[in-house]
This record gives structure tokens, sequence and C-alpha cells, in this order.
């Protein structure tokens, strides 16, 4: 219930009526009000995560240039065409926990050297997607590369080579290596990780001794092209966790013209239950479902608390919050290496993630990137591939049909979200964003949490003159419906469309859906 309150709570401050539930069936009124813009809802926010976990890097994106599947040296092509329509902002590699014991030297060069992931399956790691690799998958999808740096097993001198190798004209000692690897311009690192899960997988530090390594590596961690920029994001809090948010703001506030950082992470996964996670990710009840859904809504607790402590440190809002992980984390799917973490995508995790992804436009004055966990084949996947076949999930689309939503203002909306109760588990029953794009067409995201009744939205907004609304919906049969690779569109996007009447629209959706519409003239 406290999940519930809050984020009703946030809705009346944005001018919100007060729940009623006294007819759950009834319209919900929508305004929105394009006279009063917010932030700019940064197009960072849709970053993915790339981690050297099961099959996400190893038949997910790389096949070797040799392979029967068709690819662009070693790289699947299928699986970038796919990323491009999601026009993906960053891309965070190579972990996660991997990172924290990745070796770059390992994964450069004709002579790989294999290592054991000790994290993830206990498998060999053969070092033959590398940096070279990563940069070249990043330009075939149009990205930018988030490199998180070995703080936990390396050294700040390991990882300022690596800066070197990556950033550094070939005339440089580090830099005519990579030339001589077949690279001769300079990467472009636009984000640099300072660490990952340093208070637990990344060292298990304190705050105190992580801020010490912190400032050796902001230091020494060098971009050497000064043409391009590098955003430097220290290492944050795990959930409601509070000491690192604190000891890293109160170190920046501080700090001195020798180190700085740009943003702060925070991870927190949605498990409805805790670990180790037991919910499944197929076959669910409709409890399940609520219990799952509530617990995603926490994300809004999580940012609210997290802000107002930076805010205290930096009223200005010059550090980011950065969510580099975040997403639903089920039990394994029966039958595969539980290290692996692959699980079924569903209904349910589009909802999930249109959830969040409100959340975060909300707070878009403090939260300017984020990494949905994880890109292909491991947890909350935008892709599933099994050998030659490949399959878009659920998330997948809805990360595709929220891409107008990049870097786009927030405008603010008022409605009555009502309620959506389900053994003793309350939640919002609807939810809803809307945004001017560039071009200054507005668009609006409404989502249908109840899983049983449909809902219908009466659009109205003050001073914007549009006489329909066009767009997509994304329903299913049921709400733990998932596309398989014999029925691949069984969860997949279809028009939908209204006529103003009365200076309103009013638009019909699917029971537990997502939709977003374009108001045009």
């Amino acid at each position: 219930m406290r999940y519930t309150l809050s984020f009703i709570a946030v809705l009346a401050a944005l001018g919100a009526m007060p729940a009623s539930a006294q007819d759950k069936s009834a319209p919900v009124d929508l305004t929105l009000d394009v006279s009063k813009p917010g932030a700019k809802i940064d197009r960072q926010i849709f970053g993915q995560f790339a981690e050297h976990l099961g099959e996400g890097i190893y038949g997910g994106i790389w096949v070797g240039k040799d392979s029967t599947i068709p690819n662009t040296r070693g790289i699947r092509n299928d699986v970038v065409a796919a990323l491009k329509e999601l026009k993906v902002p960053n891309v965070r590699w190579p972990g996660g926990c991997f990172a924290d014991e990745y070796h770059w030297r390992r994964g450069v060069g004709k002579d790989r050297i294999a290592s054991m992931n000790a994290n993830w399956g206990g498998v060999i790691e053969p070092n033959t997607f590398g940096t070279d690799e990563f940069f070249d998958f990043a330009q075939q999808i149009g990205t930018e590369a988030y490199v998180s740096v070995n703080v936990g097993s390396g050294t700040p001198a390991e990882a300022a080579e690596w800066l070197e190798y990556m950033t550094a004209d070939k005339a440089n000692g580090i830099g005519a290596e990579r030339a001589k690897n077949g690279h001769e311009k300079p990467y472009k690192v636009a984000y640099l990780g300072l660490g990952n899960e340093s208070w637990d997988c990344g060292g298990a530090m304190t705050p105190d001794f992580y801020v010490d390594q912190m400032k050796l590596h902001a230091r020494f961690d060098r971009n050497y092209n000064p043409e391009q920029t590098m955003s430097r994001i220290a290492v944050g809090p795990s959930g409601g966790d509070t000491p690192y948010t604190e000891a890293v703001m109160k170190a920046w506030k501080d700090h001195s013209w020798a180190w700085n950082i740009e943003g702060l992470s925070l991870h927190s996964y949605t498990t409805g239950g805790g670990f180790p996670v037991s919910q499944k990710s197929e076959g669910f009840s409709e409890k399940d479902y609520a219990v799952v859904l509530k617990d995603t809504l926490g994300m809004e607790d999580l940012v609210t608390k997290h802000s107002a402590i930076m805010d205290k440190y930096d009223p200005e809002k010059k550090i980011a919050l950065v969510v580099d992980e975040w997403g639903a984390w089920y039990a394994a799917t029966p039958g595969t290496n539980p290290g692996f973490l692959m699980q079924k995508n569903t209904q349910r995790d589009a909802v999930l993630s249109a959830l969040n992804l409100n959340i975060f436009a909300r707070h878009a004055d403090r939260v300017r990137m984020a990494n949905i966990a994880q890109m292909i084949n491991v947890l909350q996947a935008m892709i599933l591939t099994d050998k030659d076949k490949m399959l878009l999930t659920p998330t997948y689309h809805v990360f595709h049909m929220y891409v107008p939503f990049q870097d786009a203002t927030f405008i603010p909306v008022a409605y009555d979200a009502g309620t959506y109760t389900h053994d003793g588990i309350t939640l919002p029953r609807v939810d809803a964003i809307a945004a001017r794009d560039k071009s200054g067409k507005v668009w609006v995201a409404i989502t249908n949490i109840d899983p049983s009744k449909p809902a219908t939205f009466n659009l109205s907004a003050a001073g914007l003159k549009a006489s329909k609304a066009t767009g997509q919906t994304l329903s299913a049969p049921k709400f733990d419906s998932a596309n398989t690779y014999d029925k691949p569109n069984t969860v997949s996007p279809k028009p939908i469309s209204a006529k103003a009447s009365g200076g309103r629209f009013a638009i019909t959706v699917a029971p537990a859906s997502v939709t977003v519409v374009s108001l045009e003239p």
C-alpha cells in the first residue's frame, strides 16, 4: 500500500483528482496542460545493457565472421536491424558484475586469452567479443558507448590504459596499438561507469572506501580526445539503501579540480518478492501479476528518496540520477542454466516497462539516463534468439512505441487514476504521461493496469488544436501471453485512432495494455 499511496500522491501533485474508485469502469478524464511544459525527457533513459552473461553477447550479438547466420564482421544483421528501429541512445558494456572481473587486454588483438566467467554460469569467456567488436556493434546500431571500468579487481592504471586505447590518437603509444588492430580513429566513450555495484559483487566496499577508489578513477581514467565529452558515472545505491548516495554526493560537493563526476547510478530490480527470486515469468496468476506491478511502482519512491538526498548536495541538479540497471527479474526458465538468467517476456512486462519509463519521465529533471536489464536473451530482454531465429518481445514493442518521447518535453497531465484491487492488493487503475516532441507534435502514452477490464480515456488538451489522435496499442489475449518463434506476433502493436468530438478524444483500450497516440490537426 505504501507504494500505491505514494504513486497516487504524485499524480495529485501533478494536478490529478483524488482517486475515487466509485465506478471502476467509468471513463477516465485525462487533461493535458500544454501551457506548462516541464523538463526534457532525455533520450538516454531508453538505454540498453549488454553484459557478458548467458547468451546476451555470444549468440545474441556475436556469432562470428564464419557463421552461417547473416552477419557483418561477426555481428548479427537481424539484431542490428531490430535495434536500429529503437534508436537506442546508449549501450552499457561489458557489465554488470562481469565488468569488475574484466581485463580488457584479453579481448583485443589477434591472440585472445580466454577466462572463466565466474559470476554467470561458470562458463569459459572466449573474449572474442572485446573492445573493438563492441565499438563496431555500437556503430552498426548507431548508439553511444557506456563503458564500465574494472574498479573491483582491476587498478586505476589498467583502466587508464584502456581509456587511452579507446580514445587516444593513433600517434599515441596505446592509440597506435588500436590503430594496429585495424581502428585508426579514436572511439567515442560518451559515458564511463566508475565500477559496478561496489557495495556487493563489485568488491563489497564500504561507501567511504568506494569514494576513495572513485576519486582515483575519476582523476586518472582520462578521455584523450579533446573533441569529445565523457560523463563519469559513480556507483550509487542499491534500491532504498542510502549510504552510497550520501557518501558520493557529499564527496562531490567538496570535490577539487582534480576530479569530478557527472552521474550517480541506482540499481533496482522488480522481483515481486526479493532475492532469491521465485516469481515465474510465465503461467502466473492474476495475484502474481498484481504483486509484481505493485513492486515495480516502488521505483517512484526510490527515485524520490534518492533525488531528495541529491538535492541536498546538488540543488542545481548538475549530477544525473542514472538508473542503469532496472527491469523484471524472475526465476530462470526451467531447463536453462540458472546462471544465464533466461526468462519469458509477457504482456505483464510490457505494462511494467511502461510504468517505469513513465516514472523516469516524471522525474526528468533528475533522471537523465537509464538502462534496462538486459538487451538480448537475459532478464527483461528486448530480443530473444535461438541459433538463426530471432524474436521481438512485448518489452521491445513498448520501447519502439515510446521512441517519440526521446528528447521530448514533458507535459503535465491531470486525471483520476482510480484503483484496481485484487486479492487485497491495490494499484492505480491507469497511468499516463504526455510530451511535445521537437517538431511540436504532442504525444500521449496511456497504460491500463487493470488486467480484466478495458478503460476508456476522454482526452482533452486546452489550447491545442487537434482533430484526430492516431497511434498504436499493445495488448494480448491474456496478461501472461508471450511471443514464441512459432507465433511471433501474439503480442504486437495494432493501429488505433480517434476523432475529436466536443474538443475531446474518446479512446478505449484493452485490459493490461499500453497505448501511444499523437494529437494532430
